[in-house]
């Protein structure tokens, strides 16, 4: 395959993954729809699904890097949703004071920035683990 039919595989690849991704994200709040919030002009929201993308990208970026044919690719960037997903799990699991959810739909931006900053971290931890 050709540097450039290929750049356009990855490409649309990775627009169905994060699609896919984050429709899953969506599907696990239960308090508030993302796209509703960020039209309100909640920041804390925007922040959190910036990070999924972000962190959801560094990871495909990972797998088309190391990977030798495109189905690699697939399967290391459904993987790498999945542990998106449990990290945003963890995360939410491991702050007992408060629930991430509540305080990202009461746009608390510090809480956005962190969520952000846990889905771009371990992204980087998950795609140097890609062999």
């Amino acid at each position: 395959m050709g540097p450039f039919l290929a750049t356009f595989v990855y490409f649309a690849i990775s627009v169905v993954i994060v699609l896919i991704g984050l429709l899953i994200f969506e599907n696990m709040t239960r308090k508030y729809k993302d796209m509703e919030e960020v039209k309100k002009g909640n920041y804390s929201v925007a922040l959190s699904i910036a990070g999924k993308i972000i962190g959801i990208c560094i990871i495909l970026a990972f797998a088309v890097y190391n990977s030798d044919v495109i189905y690699e690719t697939l399967i290391w960037g459904a993987y790498g949703v999945v542990l998106q997903m449990i990290a945003y799990w963890l995360f939410d699991l491991f702050t007992r004071n408060f629930s991430v959810e509540e305080q990202l739909l009461k746009n608390n931006v510090a809480v956005g920035i962190i969520s952000m900053s846990v889905s771009i971290g371990l992204a980087f931890v998950i795609g140097a683990s890609i062999t």
